[in-house]
């Protein structure tokens, strides 16, 4: 590919803010990473903002993409790949991790290295591990480029659902049952921790759900019902991250909260509520993203139930110390408790997805939303928060 057509940056106070929008990544999400952030390429006002499309293989090498929202979707049940986009097989792009530098390089074998200009702020559009987790947000503090969304921190503890739920239990939230079984305790004595799991079932009763623990967008995830598919849910579980959590069936209705930062602090959106999908066992990776189960905004709530879920959202997002942007899961049950099942510190972010949908609905329009995140990136300083 020449280097003549790429991006060029004049001089940073003449021209208008970069945002490097980056997807892809290495982990199972890599897909559905993709058509989120082209939703976002879609929808960003490219009169306020340039934009620069960064995708990562699932190899994870970082290249310069197409700008084409159009071939970031689902077709035929298929989700996209970033090496279909990607301008050069074998070109790169570089972050130089140098606060005092932020410009992106781009390099092809046999070339002389081509600096694309300054990145402003990161928007980054990936989901799960090494990226979700607090991995990419770890490299862009070391650059010292402002990102969209949470720290390290609460990337992480947002991404590891084990320490999720101890974080939120131990600032006072309610979290349903569950086990967690751990790569060298499984390692070691499988029969022993598979009896932990068997004796969990006894207490709690079934179905269970096993999960992997660092994953996300339902990817993994099995509905048990019962001993026989047991090792089967724990295999698929654990080929995703080998420490898996179980899961205790807590019955009620799915609610979900979006939380988005202002100037003087968190607020909540209007709730939604996830209503049983007819055609699948549970709300799993092919009801939100093949079928796109509906969700119904706002959630048929009494005014009381929706300011104390609006609240515990808050609460959810302050006890793990995030930033930017939070969708907060939880689960009413038959008690009229409010269960809180996780966060997501980058949620699904396409118009039809239950985040932006709830803000539409509170009075942030898709567009709008899409600025707030970066206005505030821009205007949050990296490092030690």
């Amino acid at each position: 590919m020449s280097t003549e057509n790429l991006p060029q940056s004049p001089e940073r106070s003449a021209r208008k803010p970069r945002v490097a929008v980056v997807f892809g990544g290495r982990s199972s999400e890599h897909g559905i990473s993709m058509v989120t952030a082209g939703a976002v390429l879609s929808a960003i006002d490219r009169t306020k903002y340039e934009v620069l499309p960064i995708g990562i293989t699932r190899e994870g090498r970082w290249v310069l993409t197409a700008d084409d929202p159009d071939r970031m979707a689902i077709t035929e049940r298929r989700t996209p790949e970033v090496a279909d986009l990607a301008e050069s097989a074998e070109g790169g792009v570089v972050l130089p991790v140098d606060p005092a530098n932020r410009e992106v390089v781009y390099s092809e074998p046999g070339s002389v290295p081509k600096a694309l200009g300054e990145v402003d702020v990161v928007f980054p559009m990936l989901h799960g591990p090494y990226g979700e987790d607090g991995t990419l947000q770890g490299l862009l503090e070391l650059s010292g480029v402002p990102y969209v969304g949470s720290g390290v921190l609460a990337s992480a503890v947002g991404q590891d659902k084990e320490y999720m739920k101890r974080v939120f239990a131990s600032f006072g939230l309610a979290v349903g049952p569950y086990l967690v079984i751990r790569p060298r305790e499984w390692r070691q004595n499988e029969s022993a921790a598979r009896k932990r799991i068997v004796d969990f079932a006894g207490e709690h009763g079934w179905p269970l759900f096993v999960k992997p623990a660092r994953a996300g967008s339902s990817i993994g995830i099995t509905k048990v019902d019962g001993l026989s598919g047991l090792d089967e849910a724990i295999a698929e579980a654990q080929s995703h991250d080998p420490k898996i959590l179980i899961e205790a069936a807590v019955r009620g209705r799915e609610i979900e909260v979006g939380v988005l930062e202002f100037e003087d602090g968190p607020r909540a959106s209007v709730p939604a509520e996830i209503p049983p999908p007819s055609e699948h066992a549970y709300y799993d990776f092919e009801a939100k993203y093949i079928d796109s189960t509906p969700g119904i905004v706002p959630a048929p709530l009494t005014p009381e139930e929706t300011a104390e879920v609006q609240k515990l959202a808050v609460d959810a997002f302050e006890a793990a110390s995030c930033e930017g942007l939070v969708r907060a899961d939880f689960f009413l049950t038959e008690t009229g408790e409010f269960v809180i099942n996780e966060i997501n510190t980058m949620p699904g972010f396409t118009p039809i997805s239950m985040y932006p949908q709830m803000w539409q609905a509170t009075g942030i329009a898709y567009p709008e939303l899409i600025d707030r995140l970066i206005q505030a990136a821009l205007n949050r300083s990296t490092g030690l928060r």
